[in-house]
């Protein structure tokens, strides 16, 4: 299996250029991640599905159709153009896409650092961008989405997917990785985003088994409160709200449903009881 696939690998880099294969290649990749995980929610939307379902609200047909437009013009004119301008610096920190292909555990381990950088960059972006004239003239249209749905993840202003998009690659870019672990990094990154935006909490989501990882529901609370008190900035992990406070007002709301499910699982018992005492 390990073979076929360097098999592959070697026809990619023996019939298309570095320059091709980190900007048209990574461009082609980050579409087909993108659409491919986001298009499902999007359906679930239109099919009006309720059932794990964050929010009871949907967004209209019109506001579906407007998000997919928008994204198809910001990818080809913000997004490429960001990947094809970002490959000198690539190229000059000892990018390389030639044999052998990296160990997992070298991708695993850049991988995770990626993660935690991104996620450090992200919250401070993220939160300065919720200052008043930033979130009014850049911000907000991010924010048109209360009940955001997989692809809202990147509909955004250009500045902000230019700022936010840095994020990303400041990683990759001071470190010069393999291709391959580029690609990897970029998929899991967006597979993440969208189910950060996807607008269901189900039962199999990985913020139910990592306690420190955000998902769906911990980024749906910060779509749908004013832009002063969202708090949960962070875009991956959930430590650097904890850290600084800016997720007190989540897990006031959170402690609240706990402690309401508890009393409306008790309170039958309680009925049976003095119904049998009787």
């Amino acid at each position: 299996m390990a073979s076929l696939f360097e098999s592959g690998w070697l026809y990619l880099i023996n019939n298309f250029s570095d320059f091709q294969l980190a900007s048209l290649g990574s461009f082609i990749i980050h579409e087909g991640v993108f659409f491919l995980s986001g298009l499902p929610y999007l359906m679930m939307e239109c099919w009006g599905l309720q059932k794990y379902k964050i929010q009871r609200k949907m967004n209209t047909p019109a506001a579906q159709e407007k998000c997919v437009l928008w994204l198809l013009l910001y990818h080809s004119c913000v997004n490429l153009p960001l990947m094809v301008v970002s490959y000198p610096v690539f190229k000059y920190m000892g990018f390389t896409s030639q044999l052998p292909l990296p160990s997992w555990k070298v991708m695993s381990f850049q991988i995770l650092s990626y993660f935690i950088l991104e996620d450090f960059i992200f919250y401070w972006g993220h939160r300065f961008l919720h200052t008043k004239w930033l979130y009014k003239h850049v911000h907000s249209v991010h924010h048109e989405y209360a009940t955001p749905f997989g692809l809202t993840s990147e509909y955004a202003h250009p500045l902000e997917i230019l700022f936010l998009g840095f994020a990303t690659i400041f990683g990759p870019a001071i470190t010069g990785p393999h291709l391959l672990t580029l690609w990897i990094w970029m998929s899991v990154r967006v597979l993440e985003t969208v189910e950060a935006h996807c607008g269901y909490d189900f039962p199999w989501s990985l913020s139910r088994v990592l306690p420190i990882y955000g998902g769906a529901d911990f980024h749906d609370y910060h779509h749908r409160l004013l832009y002063t008190k969202s708090g949960n900035y962070s875009s991956t992990f959930t430590y650097m709200d904890w850290i600084f406070g800016t997720d007190k007002g989540y897990r006031k709301l959170k402690a609240l449903k706990s402690d309401q499910y508890h009393t409306d699982s008790i309170r039958p018992e309680v009925n049976t009881t003095l119904v049998k005492a009787e």
